[in-house]
């Protein structure tokens, strides 16, 4: 397409959008889903612009901007922006809101200031256009920092930056399609949809609970309390991104239904989904999922204990006090708008086959509990039933019909190490073993990768990248399909492989270095690049 008919195309869209003004609904939300025929016409002419195609989160960031879920926030971040907000979690407008929303790419060289892009899904669909306002690089690990207090290669979101682009391009997109989702679809309510049902319902006060985890008998324990308390139910699982080791989406979601079915079917509760994208920010991402629950009308927000963190750090040591994000829900929840529901831990007292909360029983008081690892490892993945006092049978269905027993479940075994260290021997008498057992294994080694999934990838630190997500992607795959994956390859920056071990579930991926020294790798030198590479013609060999 050549420069003047691409100056043409960006003079016609911003016509349109200068008659096309973004609605505001009356409850304050800001909706960038433009009407059809408009959608019609930037679907033809979005075939010649340049185009960003948006990862799962992007997607899940766009669709709750185009409904209202951020507002005040109605477009992907520019740099003034973002620093007010890493600076003092509050927009250039002095508004509270914690967590940055930002489009990520990789080569900006195509896209202008002032002229239109096409956002589109995975699959090259149309999403949205947007103008483009700002492009600006970014530092990842201040971004990761400012939001999470860490830059620990544990951290989801140290991962999900390390496997972003360096700069950012900012505008209001204007939203053709809403991102396609096959599943759940009844649940799948805009702000707009569940405020409609709180108008018919004639609720006025609502409790919303924040969860990425099956439900057990202490949530269902703590949502009556909130209900008491409320007279009314949000039960708003989240379905987009969360982190290694949690659920998946659909049975996290098949075990909400089941709750909601067996127990408050009868009640002010309304059941749906929430495509966020979670950031795993401890107290700043209790405050962001206060201001999201506002928008969809709660007026009251329940924080757990150790709200939005994501476990422990490389050292074994809590990301975030657990009393934290409550803390900091409390102190703004006057200016969100909201009333915030705290709750000490929910026990079962045997005594009298009730859950209480720990606070109001005494001293003598004989309680059982059960944590999320072993729930999943003594009695899903054995095979046992999951106890009643712990569980409605309805949701232990659920979850039994999720887990295979461990040792039907898939893993990646990831063999790191120096050329020739013997990484791929080993792991090819691995493979035997694993086949002779029964097992379905597939090996991944990096040499054979090189020339068929990464053929032309060179030894920067870039291409090494890249070579490494690629084969972590298909081990990850085949790991969730229940195969193990063997995988050999150098691979030797620790963020990286950490970035791939984040694409597995907690436990699924174990890690082995071949610590053979540097001198006997040099001395075998099967392929020479040893020699090469001390003669100055090889480059960036470890």
């Amino acid at each position: 397409m050549g420069t003047r008919a691409s100056g043409n195309l960006a003079r016609m869209l911003e016509s349109w959008l200068m008659f096309q003004p973004h609605s505001l609904d009356e409850s304050g939300l800001t909706s960038l889903i433009v009407d059809p025929a408009l959608a019609a016409t930037l679907l033809e002419g979005a075939a010649d612009l340049p185009s960003i195609t948006l990862g799962e989160p992007e997607e899940a960031d766009l669709e709750l901007l185009a409904t209202g879920a951020f507002t005040p926030v109605a477009s992907f971040m520019g740099s003034r922006e973002l620093e007010t907000v890493l600076d003092r979690g509050r927009l250039p407008g002095g508004e509270l809101f914690p967590i940055p929303i930002l489009l990520p790419v990789d080569d900006p060289s195509r896209i202008k200031l002032g002229h239109p892009v096409a956002l589109r899904d995975r699959r090259g669909d149309l999403l949205a256009t947007m103008t483009v306002e700002d492009v600006f690089q970014v530092d990842r690990e201040n971004i990761c920092r400012a939001v999470t207090g860490t830059f620990d290669s544990r951290h989801p979101y140290t991962a999900y930056w390390s496997n972003r682009g360096r700069y950012c391009v900012a505008g209001r997109p204007d939203v053709v399609a809403l991102p396609k989702h096959r599943d759940f679809q009844d649940l799948r309510l805009t702000p707009l949809q569940v405020r409609a049902r709180l108008a018919e319902m004639g609720i006025e006060r609502l409790a919303a609970f924040q969860t990425r985890n099956p439900i057990h008998r202490a949530h269902e324990a703590l949502l009556w309390a909130a209900l008491r308390k409320a007279g009314a139910l949000l039960i708003h699982p989240v379905v987009a991104r969360t982190k290694p080791g949690d659920v998946d989406a659909s049975t996290r979601v098949r075990s909400y239904r089941a709750l909601h079915q067996a127990a408050f079917r009868d009640e002010k509760a309304i059941l749906a989904v929430l495509p966020l994208a979670m950031r795993f920010a401890g107290p700043k991402e209790a405050v962001w999922h206060a201001i999201i629950r506002r928008n969809y009308g709660a007026t009251h927000f329940i924080v757990g204990r150790d709200h939005a963190s994501p476990g422990t750090d490389s050292n074994g040591r809590p990301f975030y006090d657990p009393k934290a994000a409550r803390e900091a829900v409390d102190r703004h929840a006057e200016e969100i708008g909201i009333e915030v529901l705290s709750f000490d831990e929910f026990v079962y007292c045997a005594d009298d086959a009730t859950y209480r909360e720990i606070s109001a029983l005494p001293p003598t008081a004989k309680t059982m509990s059960i944590s999320g690892t072993e729930a999943r490892e003594e009695y899903l993945e054995k095979g046992r039933p999951l106890p009643e006092w712990f569980t409605r049978p309805e949701v232990a269905e659920v979850l039994a019909d999720a887990y295979e027993p461990r040792h039907r479940q898939g893993v990646c075994v990831w063999f790191t190490g120096l050329s020739g260290s013997g990484k791929s021997t080993t792991a090819e008498v691995v493979v035997a073993a694993l086949e002779e057992a029964g097992r379905r294994v597939t090996l991944l080694d990096g040499d054979v990768v090189r020339t068929h999934l990464s053929k032309g990838l060179g030894f920067s630190p870039e291409d090494r990248d890249t070579n490494i997500r690629r084969i972590g992607f298909v081990a990850a795959e085949i790991v969730r399909h229940g195969g193990i994956a063997v995988c050999a390859a150098i691979s030797p920056f620790r963020a990286t492989r950490d970035e791939v071990r984040s694409m597995m579930e907690e436990g699924r991926f174990i890690e082995v270095f071949v610590d053979t020294p540097l001198d006997e790798c040099e001395s075998r030198d099967p392929k020479g690049m040893y020699r090469l590479a001390r003669a100055g013609q090889l480059r960036d060999f470890t």
